[in-house]
């Protein structure tokens, strides 16, 4: 199983894209700015999407992925995430001021896009990979993700400063090959960081602590401002947990 980074940067500018992670070829996780290069067959193929929280960044292209691909497909696009998420979606994105309601057109029976509940410790299987929604702590309702193909799991924190929930997911998972973890912050804005209830190398590396068994750590989400400075920054203060930057493009096999 194949999971394809977008986008994983913290903003946008040249070939900086926003989150966005496509499993094979029919399952994102988000829908930021790095669903835009996709080419529109590769589009059609996308069936599914779990979103981690509406942040703009991570809901940027499914609005006009919805508009792009309807009618191109026999089955809707589905939408997954918590309750309190998806209406969050309904009222402020598809409520006909922002964006048409593709859960109402071309009828409430038939539509183009449908709704899926998927609560903090619920999992769904899709082509043999299954995604749990696992916790996450943000300035808004949140949840991270855990993506087992069944060889191998690959955790993403999604915008959060984790948790001793997380973290008890994260230690009893066997087959942990990658953890995706973000860092939006250097150092230098550490209050700003916190506010944001986003990681900077600081707090990163404190969180790490709490890592107990061996896995790929892959920093995600950095600040086009200093994503140079921060790396920088993780790697010079880092212990014996081997780190690298995701990267856009990035293949990860699991």
């Amino acid at each position: 199983m194949q999971l394809r980074i977008l986008g994983c940067s913290g903003g946008i500018g040249g070939a900086n894209r926003t989150t966005s992670f496509l499993i094979n070829d029919s399952i994102l996780i988000d829908a930021g700015t790095g669903v835009g290069d996709l080419s529109f067959t590769a589009l059609t193929r996308v069936e599914h999407v779990f979103l981690t929280h509406t942040h703009l960044d991570h809901i940027a292209c499914l609005p006009m992925l919805v508009d792009t691909i309807m009618g191109s497909r026999n089955a809707p696009l589905t939408v997954y995430a918590t309750e309190i998420t998806l209406n969050v979606l309904k009222k402020h994105i598809f409520n006909w001021a922002i964006w048409p309601d593709f859960n109402k057109i071309p009828n409430a029976k038939a539509p183009f896009m449908r709704y899926s509940i998927l609560e903090l410790g619920q999992s769904c299987t899709i082509d043999q990979c299954t995604i749990t929604a696992i916790p996450a702590v943000h300035t808004v309702p949140a949840v991270g993700y855990q993506l087992d193909s069944g060889k191998n799991s690959v955790i993403f924190s999604g915008d959060s400063v984790c948790s001793p929930a997380f973290w008890d997911i994260v230690n009893a998972t066997e087959n942990l090959s990658h953890l995706i973890i973000e860092t939006a912050f250097s150092n230098r804005e550490y209050e700003l960081a916190n506010a944001a209830k986003h990681f900077c190398p600081l707090t990163l590396l404190e969180q790490l602590k709490f890592l107990n068994r061996p896995a790929q750590v892959l920093v995600t989400h950095l600040k086009p401002a200093d994503s140079e400075l921060t790396m920088q920054e993780i790697l010079r203060d880092h212990s014996n947990v081997t780190i690298s930057r995701l990267e856009q493009s990035q293949i990860i096999t699991f």
